[in-house]
């Protein structure tokens, strides 16, 4: 029996912390800033300030791990947010005051980074090619999945409090993370494996390469990659749907509780349904990511969020928000793992660390915008209507950004 690639027990591993990173904080904080707002009484914008020191920090550690993931690997890395994040999230059931909330949520964060999507991602970069897309929207399944697990964090939220359940939380990110951190692995030419595990495909480049001296191009540099238009439009557009998915993450549960007049349990329960069919985007995408153009596909995605968006923002009734799940759900699942898939495909694999740490600088507008739009101006105007119909439109517009992302021509070796 032929023995299963390495690659894809890293892609399992990489699933499953994705899952707890997903359900105890990416997708679980805007039920905090619900639970949050009625507990300390503090406002939707200083909430939303916690959301925006997330993507800083991400954003200026970006290019510093970028660095050192292509230098030394994401193993140590990763390993090392592990504990970072879980004793943040036990000092945050400790705080009190705003400031000590955006100090400890700080720590959180940065052991999130370290332990989270970009680490991860570029880990599983270095062992696929051919099947890149799959391996990528495989490990997103995780992050899908920790929404289906929202209630529970709501649930645990009204009973027995945002204290226990943050405290709780770090306790599960050492306990479930540790283990599955050392699965993880750096470059497989480390352990004598081969990309893909296709050996039949490295001897064959093998003899290409003992017949030329060189060959004919190479991947692209950091530097030479910030030359290219192509770099700059793809972090543009990831930026613009970043705008709608973080905005949601944050505000959509607040949104539904306050403005559409339903409880934290039944707005948790579109938040599933939202997974649900960010499971099915996921799926499309396992199945025709590495067969059509990323670029196309990322596109029409666009018009998925700003459709999903405006359901949500002008909801009247349930359907609204069943079709704000699936317009919205399906687009980020199918969007998602493309936007470090399409990176590497256009820039190589070399400096592939660098150059998701150097675009982080730019999407971080969206991520930080996002938030702190639809926090401000529903702060301004007592509902998220303006904030989120502004938004819903930059996302639509955001298309024209990976229309005009054409592949670059590898330089000269």
């Amino acid at each position: 029996m032929k023995p299963i690639f390495y690659g894809w027990r890293m892609v399992a591993a990489g699933c499953a912390m994705q899952f707890v990173q997903s359900c105890l904080l990416l997708q679980a904080f805007g039920a905090y800033v619900a639970a949050l707002r009625d507990d300390r009484e503090w406002s939707k914008t200083e909430l939303a300030g916690a959301a925006a020191l997330h993507q800083m920090e991400a954003a200026l550690l970006g290019p510093v791990l970028g660095w050192f993931l292509d230098r030394f690997g994401p193993r140590g890395v990763i390993r090392t947010g592990v504990f970072i994040m879980g004793f943040g999230f036990m000092a945050l059931s400790f705080v009190d005051g705003l400031i000590a909330f955006y100090c400890v949520f700080l720590v959180v964060a940065t052991g999130s980074s370290l332990m989270g999507f970009f680490p991860l991602n570029v880990a599983l970069i270095h062992w696929f090619e051919k099947k890149r897309a799959r391996a990528l929207s495989s490990m997103q399944v995780g992050m899908a999945l920790g929404g289906l697990a929202v209630p529970l964090i709501a649930f645990s939220l009204a009973s027995y409090g945002w204290r226990a359940t943050a405290f709780a939380s770090g306790v599960i990110v050492i306990a479930l993370g540790y283990p599955l951190s050392r699965v993880i692995r750096n470059k497989p030419s480390e352990y004598g494996e081969v990309v893909d595990g296709i050996r039949e495909k490295a001897a064959e480049e093998k003899s290409v390469e003992s017949e030329m001296p060189r060959p004919p191009t190479r991947d692209f540099t950091a530097r030479e990659a910030l030359r290219t238009s192509a770099f700059w439009l793809i972090s543009l557009g990831h930026g613009f749907s970043l705008l709608v998915v973080t905005a949601v993450n944050v505000h959509a549960i607040t949104h539904m509780k306050e403005g559409l007049g339903y409880s934290i349990e039944a707005a948790a329960l579109v938040i599933t349904l939202m997974t649900v069919f960010q499971l099915g985007g996921i799926a499309t995408g396992w199945w025709i990511g590495d067969r059509y153009s990323k670029r196309m596909l990322s596109a029409a995605c666009m018009f998925g969020h700003m459709a999903g968006l405006l359901c949500l923002t002008w909801a009247t009734g349930w359907g609204w928000l069943v079709g704000f799940a699936a317009l919205h759900g399906y687009a980020w699942g199918l969007r998602g793992p493309f936007m470090q898939a399409i990176r590497a495909d256009y820039f190589g694999t070399s400096a592939i660390g660098m150059i998701l740490g150097l675009s982080f600088l730019i999407i971080v507008v969206g991520q930080i915008g996002g938030p702190l739009i639809a926090g401000l101006l529903a702060d301004a105007t007592g509902t998220y209507r303006t904030g989120f119909t502004i938004i819903a439109v930059l996302a639509g517009l955001g298309s024209v950004f990976f229309l005009l992302a054409r592949k670059p021509e590898k330089p000269r070796a």
